[in-house]
């Protein structure tokens, strides 16, 4: 008599495998040796095999027994063998999915949500930060509303489909050594929809749905950014069967600024200033997005030193309050001078003496 091998090694699994890991190790196996699709020598013993595993590992029950006690353990399972309706494939679902590849017909004919749809929006620098509103072309499928989304033209019905009689599967039965085996697929004439539209609508010539250009308003929040995206709930594509409607999601890209750049929620602004308001100081009117704002600068002030306007940046995104804006200064040196004021540069330079680093040597 042969040795029965390890259900786990059978279905090439580990014994620590979820049950999800177990079923898909399964359906791969089976739709390789099924004995309709691989007419190799063995490929029925291994096809057995590989449902005597499944039927095992696939039931908490059974798998418990099988761990403690091996295949002695699991035998008490076997009174019936694999005779019966469902072959230890754990229900007719399996065995589509496994060998057709696709949903149940039930599934198939059930109110199916519509599709998502993308767009992108170009806002300015002053929009992302402040927020707007935007109008967003879009195009779209809706249900047809002559119609109603039935297809049929108004005031006739779909009728039942001939060839599956409205479950959408024509089914065949043949027979193995294993038993009776269903070999199910979807109905050709309806397409798995188990009725037939003998006459069509004028409008949308059956489909149920037309598409069409609408144009959407969206409500851009304060303080996004180029990584930001915004969700519009039932702006999507209708669905089929009576299925809610997909989304519209956004995405968003920002221009540049002339003048300023954004590090977070803060804002960046470079002033320039002369020699002599950094020396002597000055009060100076600084552009931010809320308008001009001043800026005391002290005496003394170097170049790359940085000043923080409070609350003059960009609004924190979903919660309360602002960034700031700073600003860092660069001192200009004149590029040309008139012979007055270079005599009294020259004088002022009398008096400061020369200016040396702080690492050189003196």
């Amino acid at each position: 008599m042969a040795v029965k091998r390890d259900y786990y090694e059978v279905l090439g699994v580990s014994q620590e495998a979820s049950a999800d890991e177990i079923k898909k190790a399964f359906r791969r196996l089976a739709f390789q040796y099924h004995p309709d699709r691989n007419r190799n020598d063995g490929a029925e013993e291994k096809f057995k095999e590989i449902n005597e595993a499944y039927e095992v590992l696939s039931d908490a029950d059974k798998r418990s027994a099988y761990d403690r006690f091996g295949h002695e353990g699991a035998a008490g399972f076997f009174g019936r063998g694999f005779e019966g309706s469902d072959f230890g494939f754990g229900g007719f679902g399996d065995i589509f999915e496994a060998f057709f590849g696709g949903a149940s017909t039930s599934t198939r004919r059930a109110p199916q949500r519509g599709a998502d749809l993308r767009c992108s929006v170009t806002v300015s620098f002053e929009e992302a930060a402040l927020g707007c509103e935007k109008e967003v072309p879009i195009t779209r499928t809706e249900t047809c509303s002559t119609c109603r989304g039935s297809g049929a033209k108004p005031g006739t019905q779909p009728s039942q489909c001939p060839t599956c009689n409205g479950t959408g599967q024509v089914r065949r039965v043949q027979r193995s050594i294993f038993g009776q085996f269903i070999n199910a697929a979807v109905c050709d004439q309806c397409h798995g929809e188990g009725k037939i539209i003998t006459e069509v609508c004028p409008d949308c010539r059956g489909a149920g749905t037309q598409k069409h250009k609408r144009t959407i308003s969206v409500e851009i929040p304060a303080g996004v950014n180029g990584s930001s995206a915004i969700r519009i709930t039932g702006a999507g594509n209708a669905g089929l069967r009576g299925g809610s409607l997909g989304d519209l999601y956004v995405t968003l890209s920002v221009q540049k600024h002339k003048f300023f750049t954004r590090e977070g929620d803060d804002v960046l602004f470079e002033l320039p200033v002369s020699f002599v308001e950094a020396a002597l100081g000055a009060e100076v009117e600084v552009p931010t997005l809320y308008g001009d704002s001043k800026l005391n600068i002290p005496a003394g002030s170097q170049t790359d030193r940085v000043f923080r306007l409070k609350g003059k940046g960009i609004p924190h995104l979903q919660r309360g309050g602002h960034g700031d804006q700073l600003v860092r200064i660069t001192v200009v040196t004149p590029e040309s001078l008139s012979k007055e004021q270079r005599k009294l540069f020259e004088e002022l330079g009398k008096t400061l003496g020369h200016v040396r680093r702080k690492d050189q040597v003196s």
